[in-house]
């Protein structure tokens, strides 16, 4: 793997227009990344029909990837501030698709419980290394929509992951859905070896840079960097909260509409991710754009996006977990996923306002352990709710587990309040000043 230019270095010219095709190459990556997470979820009625499987070894299961892809998200970042990211991240979709052909080889707890780790630790390698090209490649003019636009693939991956994944289970075997997945992950990234481009490290701020950055800091200076602005680290800890109850959403919601609403194995696929997430889908760009034009305007603009995300969100979330009827829940899911895609258009842009261009990579690194190392316990407390829970039954043990992430969000935007009123403005002063 060749070491990364530092930030000055001389790199060819590009075109303009190369900058939304590397978003637009991206998009692709990281629709197999959530497609390839999303389709064991999916089978899990399967899993538990073949194999007997009970709520808190599901919860496992789902937890196990989550875990994983923590524990190597700073790792993950670290390297990627000091060799080509386009090396991780093509070599990451390589590993994990492999990967995702051997889950359709797995025959006991401990082997998809295995393999569900392994994935996460391909996987890890992704975010903090595409963001990082991303921002290089688009200034703060464009950065919350370029990342709104590439978010949106993580919501075409999770419904096509999961809708797919239980179409091959129900006619053909929960199996052969790993296998396509992962062999068609494995072609892209060869193809795009040919044509993705590495960007100069902080290329979108050196425009109008009067001196060449130095090369890449030491681990306590970038650690330094992250976790010594107050900003950084609170953005942190809503990231955990919101990722709780994404990953209940993700892991829970086919099997909730299974054994509470009746569904079919593919219809709960469809259902529960397509209201979701063609939602969110859809009001990403808009929250990428608002916090675009806020951000000019107001040092936490992008953190106000989050914040009403979050707390219109939470009635929708309770309501999902509450309501017996069928016509409500899909309103309730549909107006969850609006508010979710304008939370999500801002969760590494809004990070990278108080983090230097040479610390983003590991910034990035280090809230995915945060978030997802803390929203891994969602499927597990899920799990573990339903099984242990005293409302009667395993269906309402899970209908108040999903109901309590709106409590979640509304600490959340709580949080994100206090940062717009207190402590934004400084943080993202700082910051710009020290950058070139």
């Amino acid at each position: 793997m060749n070491a990364s230019p530092p930030i000055g270095a001389r790199q060819p010219a590009v075109s303009p227009s190369y900058k939304w095709w590397v978003v637009f190459m991206l998009w692709f990556v990281c629709f197999f990344n959530y497609a390839d997470r999303q389709a064991i979820f999916a089978v899990f009625p399967k899993l538990k029909e073949e194999f007997g499987f009970d709520p808190v070894q599901l919860g496992l299961i789902g937890s196990a990837f989550m875990w994983v892809y923590a524990a190597g998200a700073p790792l993950a970042g670290f390297i990627g501030d000091r060799f080509r990211r386009k090396d991780l991240i093509l070599s990451g979709c390589l590993f994990w698709s492999f990967v995702t052909v051997t889950t359709g080889w797995c025959h006991r707890l401990w082997h998809f419980v295995t393999v569900r780790a392994m994935e996460g630790f391909g996987e890890t390698f992704y975010f903090p290394a595409s963001m990082s090209v991303v921002s290089d490649y688009h200034s703060r003019q464009t950065r919350s929509r370029a990342m709104s636009l590439h978010q949106s693939s993580v919501y075409v991956g999770t419904i096509l992951g999961s809708w797919v994944g239980a179409w091959f289970a129900e006619h053909y075997g929960w199996r052969l859905g790993f296998y396509c997945f992962g062999t068609l992950g494995m072609v892209l990234a060869l193809v795009l070896y040919r044509l993705l481009r590495e960007p100069q490290r902080g290329q979108s701020e050196l425009a109008a840079a009067a001196e060449p950055q130095s090369t890449p800091p030491s681990v306590g200076a970038v650690a330094r960097e992250v976790f010594g602005t107050r900003t950084a680290r609170l953005l942190m800890l809503v990231f955990m909260g919101a990722n709780f109850v994404a990953t209940i959403f993700l892991t829970w919601t086919p099997t909730f509409l299974v054994e509470k609403f009746n569904f079919r194995l593919t219809g709960a696929g469809l259902t529960g991710t397509i209201f979701i997430h063609l939602a969110s889908a859809a009001s990403v760009p808009v929250g990428g754009n608002l916090a675009d034009w806020l951000s000019q305007r107001l040092a936490g603009g992008r953190m106000l996006v989050q914040a009403s995300g979050l707390l219109i969100g939470s009635v929708f979330v309770f309501l999902v977990g509450t309501t017996e009827d069928l016509g409500t829940l899909i309103v309730a899911m549909t107006a969850f996923g609006l508010c979710k895609g304008l939370y999500d258009s801002n969760i590494f842009a809004a990070v990278y306002d108080v983090v230097h261009p040479r610390a983003r990579a590991t910034a990035a690194g280090i809230m995915n352990t945060v978030g997802w190392g803390g929203g891994a316990l969602g499927p597990l407390f899920v799990g573990w709710v339903t099984k242990y829970g005293q409302y009667g039954s395993q269906v309402q043990n899970m209908s108040h587990a999903i109901a309590f992430g709106g409590v979640i969000y509304v600490t959340g935007a709580a949080v994100l309040a206090i940062i717009i009123l207190f402590l934004a403005k400084s943080d993202v002063k700082r910051t710009w000043e020290a950058t070139p």
